[in-house]
């Protein structure tokens, strides 16, 4: 758990299924939760609302941010928003991907590069990160020190691109671009499995 000046970045693990192309896959999912004691942002809603409410806890939940709109990412996303009244933001290039899971459903609102979605004094910078999804993005909050990449980057290397919608190339180009240029002390929070920094990405992709 990071902290600075009563900011701190919450943690936890749900688990359930991701569906694309036909196939089922039971998967764990990263939830973090960044914000202080009154205000907070919930990044991605996977399976468990109730869980992901037991880490907000009472606080004011400013937005739930989708690092892109995969159903293992979004699957409890409008049901936590009901719960705690606030907007899912969704960016509009992963449009296809969200009405495959919630058809007929729209995002409160819509995520695009450069934005700064801001929380407890402090920023969230969206960084457009195609290739694992067509609107993937990664938040960056400088005044921590952490990005959250979802699927887009991962301790080990870049997220799958062998399905639908993805692309191993743009992956590549996108981190390369928008993620290694961050300080190499940069903690990065991943959508499954272990952190890792950016430090540790840079000799992965050297070639």
């Amino acid at each position: 758990m990071a902290e600075r000046e009563g900011i701190r970045v919450d943690h936890t693990t749900t688990s359930g299924t991701f569906s694309l192309d036909g196939q089922v896959h039971e998967v764990d999912n990263n939830v973090w939760v960044v914000g202080d004691d009154h205000d907070c942002v919930v990044v991605d809603a996977p399976h468990d609302v109730a869980e992901i409410r037991r880490l907000v806890g009472r606080r004011r939940v400013v937005a739930i941010l989708a690092t892109h709109a995969h159903d293992d990412h979004v699957r409890v996303a409008p049901e936590l928003a009901a719960a705690v009244g606030a907007p899912v933001l969704v960016h509009p290039d992963d449009t296809v991907l969200w009405e495959m899971t919630h058809p007929g459903v729209e995002p409160d609102g819509a995520l695009a590069d450069g934005q700064i979605v801001e929380v407890a004094g402090i920023a969230l910078h969206v960084l457009h990160t195609p290739g694992h999804a067509p609107g993937a993005v990664c938040f960056h909050a400088p005044e921590l020190g952490v990005v959250f990449t979802g699927d887009t980057l991962f301790a080990g290397g870049p997220g799958a691109t062998g399905r639908s919608y993805s692309d191993h190339d743009v992956i590549v180009d996108s981190i390369r671009r928008r993620l290694l240029t961050l300080p190499s002390e940069t903690v990065v929070h991943t959508g499954h499995g272990e952190s890792t920094t950016i430090g540790e990405a840079l000799p992965l992709f050297e070639h």
